[in-house]
């Protein structure tokens, strides 16, 4: 895949980039490896203040890289200045939390005795360069929710950035040097998938996170798991979106088409199956439905665009592939499914009813905005649908009921469960998944310990 800016609003390349050669690649990774040996001794008032800094450019910015990301990805405008309004809040949270969160720990007093020690105690210190693969979606948050804690740590960061939005990446790079880290802090490699393995290998990087599809996951696992190195994996996601009877139906309804249409559907932690109890499927279908079908769909530049074109042909190609097979195979179209005429890689919100678990979009993520429909018995249904998927990244639940949310929290296999509203990332709850969704957290104190070595320092008596 060529490194370049592709408008999938037209389909037109805006600007190509030529992918760093062995040369330049060893030159930044020599150079992360230099600036960590320094900046690892820095303290936590000075990493703050340089994460500060950096908050208040990216704020500043936020209407210039909002048509950045736009053009680069599709992704509504206005929707991409809150994502920068957004990393800038998720900086100073962990410039204000990073001091405390990795604070050394002091062990019962009763156990340092038992230990024979005079005096114990657990602290955090940080590994190294870490490789930080990311994808385009979310293309400043994903990066950030990593290179925040990461940096406020103590580590450096090296950036893979998705092929098609170069010129965020780069943006990423000089929004650091401009805010003053030290030079080497966080670098941005232009290369290509085929080159990340090699990255990965190399000795100076002690360890990498990556956001993105299975496959990928798969490939950086495998490289880190040969090389004995720490990995964290966020990868796709099948949510879940649960309305049980008490449920207020309106409301849930509304928020669905929310949870599902976000960034065109491609997100995810995306709700992406709605699995209604049967006292309530019909009123929440008619709501929901109605919902999708009043939403605004055209040019991302436009203010008033709610839905914009999905980020690639490819992208787009994959998503009818999957609403053919599941018509194909007895599905009813509520709304949407047909292409619309023009350039650009539009595809209008959607909602499938009757979908069996012989259809591809039952096992496999869709990454636009398509929704599909289920009709549960009971509670126990609800449960069994829900965790009917090899992904477990978050689920949403709608209901009044306490007995309800007992159940569904003990029993979905999922990383987060949302009571009541939909599956948002923040700063201060930790954030992945289980089964194919991956492993490890990101944000939270959980996050920024994932990338710490945890150390024990012992004093005899």
């Amino acid at each position: 895949m060529p490194i370049a800016t592709v408008n999938p609003a037209n389909g037109e390349t805006l600007r190509t980039y030529e992918a760093m050669g062995e040369e330049e690649i060893e030159r930044r990774i020599e150079l992360a490896e230099a600036t960590f040996r320094t900046y690892r001794t820095t303290g936590f008032y000075e990493r703050a203040g340089l994460m500060r800094r950096a908050a208040d450019l990216l704020e500043a910015d936020r209407k210039e890289i909002g048509r950045v990301i736009t053009t680069e990805m599709g992704k509504p405008v206005q929707q991409a200045r809150a994502e920068a309004a957004k990393c800038a809040k998720a900086m100073r949270w962990y410039a204000d939390h990073a001091a405390e969160l990795l604070a050394d720990e002091e062990p019962a007093e009763a156990d340092v005795k038992d230990s024979g020690a005079s005096r114990a105690l657990v602290r955090y210190r940080p590994l190294g360069p870490v490789l930080a693969v990311m994808p385009w979606n979310f293309p400043l948050w994903q990066v950030i929710r990593f290179a925040a804690p990461a940096l406020m740590a103590g580590n450096v960061g090296l950036l893979k950035h998705a092929s098609n939005v170069p010129q965020t990446a780069l943006y990423l790079e000089d929004l650091f040097q401009r805010a003053g880290f030290p030079e080497g802090c966080f670098q941005t490699l232009l290369i290509g998938s085929a080159q990340v393995d090699d990255v990965l290998r190399d000795e100076r990087v002690r360890a990498a996170t990556l956001t993105g599809s299975e496959p990928a996951g798969r490939a950086v696992a495998s490289t880190a798991g040969e090389m004995i190195k720490k990995t964290v994996l966020e990868l796709g996601g099948s949510d879940p979106f649960v309305v049980m009877p008490s449920a207020d139906v309106e409301r849930a309804a509304e928020m669905a088409v929310t949870a599902r249409t976000q960034n065109a559907g491609q997100s995810c932690i995306a709700a992406k199956r709605f699995i209604v109890h049967t006292d309530v499927y019909d009123a929440f279908a008619e709501r929901f439905t109605e919902g999708m079908k009043a939403l605004r769909v055209g040019d991302p530049m436009e203010e008033e665009t709610e839905v914009g074109p999905l980020s690639s042909e490819q992208g787009l190609s994959d998503l009818v592939e999957l609403v053919d097979d599941a018509v194909r195979g007895g599905a009813s179209v509520l709304c949407g499914g047909e292409l619309p005429d023009g350039p650009g890689w539009y595809y209008p919100p959607t909602v499938l009813a009757g979908v069996t678990r012989e259809m591809r979009i039952h096992r496999e993520e869709a990454f636009g905005p398509v929704a599909t429909l289920y009709r549960a018995a009971d509670l126990d249904e609800a449960v069994l649908i829900a965790n009917d998927t090899d992904f477990g990244l978050s689920s949403n639940v709608w209901t009044r009921d306490d007995a309800d949310v007992d159940r569904f929290v003990r029993d979905l296999e999922a990383g987060g469960v949302y009571v009541n509203g939909m599956t948002a990332s923040h700063p201060a709850f930790p954030f992945g998944g289980v089964k194919r969704s991956g492993y490890g957290r990101e944000l939270s104190g959980h996050g920024i310990r994932e990338f710490c070595n945890i150390t024990t320092v012992w004093h005899g008596a």
